[in-house]
């Protein structure tokens, strides 16, 4: 999906599968800027490639694989302050 102009801040991001994967804190570039507050973000903000979303779905962000997998997908910016 490259036109991210559907994705918002505070839109819950979900994995193929429906689970959780985090919450939009914004779009960076290229990818997605997730909130450090959300459960398993352990207090890091996360990054995930907008190149691997499959669609904007009401207030939702789905990526294109299960959301098992998020931590082969996701970067970080450095370790918890």
């Amino acid at each position: 999906m490259s036109d991210t102009s559907g994705i918002r801040e505070h839109m819950e991001i979900i994995g193929a599968d429906d689970a959780h994967i985090g919450t939009v804190d914004h779009v960076d570039g290229g990818r997605i800027k997730l909130t450090k507050t959300d459960r398993g973000a352990a207090g890091q903000h996360h990054y995930l490639p907008v190149a691997m979303v499959d669609g904007v779905e009401g207030d939702k962000v789905r990526m294109s694989f299960k959301g098992e997998l998020v931590s082969q997908f996701w970067e970080t910016d450095g370790p918890a302050a």
